[in-house]
């Protein structure tokens, strides 16, 4: 279905109805930032890795770190963020796309309660009224 994008945790399994599966994980290693995580591959856990929607590394480390007062110090870091003038270009122009092609958002945490795709999926909203965003 279109006008609906979807986020689910990329170590999911895949799923017709996902369409394109979108990472947008900085990286796809462990939490000591060097090892490979074996579970997330290429083609097989996600088909596209748009890196430019995830937080910045000082961020998700200072988060990580617990340098942040919790999550709502980070989502108010990351929305900032993607509200910049170069992000903002960036973001509705995806919002435009999610509008044509069946797409999941994918990360690493099992729910979005607690994870940028969530917000993310949530601010292509702020550009697409018709965005209707599907947690899986």
């Amino acid at each position: 279905m279109k006008n609906i994008i979807y986020t689910k945790s990329i170590i999911k399994p895949k799923e017709v109805s996902d369409g394109i599966r979108i990472s947008i994980m900085s990286r796809h290693k462990l939490n000591d930032g060097n090892t490979l995580d074996e579970r997330i591959i290429e083609g097989i856990s996600f088909d596209e890795w748009l890196k430019e929607f995830s937080p910045p590394l000082k961020l998700i480390g200072a988060y990580y770190r617990k340098e942040l007062d919790g999550f709502q110090e980070f989502e108010r870091k990351y929305l900032e963020f993607l509200r910049t003038e170069e992000m903002i270009i960036k973001v509705k122009q995806f919002s435009k796309r999610c509008s044509k092609e069946i797409i999941t958002l994918m990360c690493i945490e099992d729910t979005a309660e607690f994870c940028h795709r969530r917000l993310f999926a949530e601010e292509l909203q702020r550009y697409n009224s018709e965005l209707k965003v599907v947690h899986r």
